[in-house]
């Protein structure tokens, strides 16, 4: 009994109006932070190494996705830009941690099975990127612009 409590509990945030709302934005805007995730990181990868262009790409999209995210869909919170940006940094450190990671790791393993070096990169980079969307989702809701964390 108490079991179906918790899980009728945990379920329900998911059914919650405005998660409803502001996930599906969420996705949009980092979806949009991604794409220019990894075409800067195509592009860097001219210059600089991959490890270097995933690194750098990342925060070229983290600065796009903070002001998407504050513009479109957490716009009802009352932190400051410097506050929330803060805030952001923090929780996109552990979602770095990740992206970096995982796309090094895929790319290891890819380059197993696939000779074109370019290709592997951009396959072990695009599912970098996507991993953390559901952490970085209610990090962003809870700690970055969450108004009754302070």
């Amino acid at each position: 009994m108490n079991n179906m409590l918790f899980f009728r509990k945990t379920g329900s945030i998911f059914k919650n109006t405005i998660i409803k709302k502001e996930f599906p934005l969420f996705i949009l805007a980092g979806s949009i932070a991604a794409l220019i995730n990894v075409i800067s990181r195509i592009i860097l990868t001219i210059f600089l190494n991959f490890e270097i262009s995933v690194f750098i790409s990342y925060l070229i999209a983290m600065v796009t996705s903070f002001l998407l995210q504050r513009k479109y869909v957490f716009k009802s919170t009352k932190k400051s830009y410097k506050r929330s940006f803060a805030a952001f940094s923090l929780v996109n450190v552990f979602a770095l941690i990740q992206v970096w990671g995982f796309s090094l790791l895929i790319k290891f393993w890819l380059i197993n099975f696939i000779a074109s070096v370019p290709l592997v990169e951009f396959i072990a980079h695009c599912f970098g990127v996507g991993i953390p969307a559901f952490t970085s989702y209610f990090g962003h809701k809870y700690i970055t612009f969450g108004d009754k964390l302070r």
